[in-house]
């Protein structure tokens, strides 16, 4: 008896689709795991490299997004 759906078990996207799930559920858990593990120096380290890390990435959103509404032609 053949399955139905055998050819989803071999297309590539799908298991990338799979893994990036995983990966975006299972990464903040494993992230927060180690900072804990780590003595109490490097845990505050680790925090703040994680909060200024956040910190520019949210700027560089926002001057992308103010770059890309400066070179918006306007509309008469």
């Amino acid at each position: 008896m053949k399955f139905p759906l055998d050819w989803l078990f071999l297309d590539r996207w799908y298991w990338i689709t799979i893994l990036g799930c995983s990966a975006v559920m299972i990464g903040p858990f494993l992230t927060i795991y180690i900072i804990i593990l780590l003595p109490g120096i490097l845990k505050a380290v680790a925090v703040l490299s994680l909060l200024a890390g956040w910190i520019l990435a949210g700027s560089y959103k926002d001057w992308v997004k103010a770059k890309h509404k400066e070179e918006k032609p306007q509309a008469s």
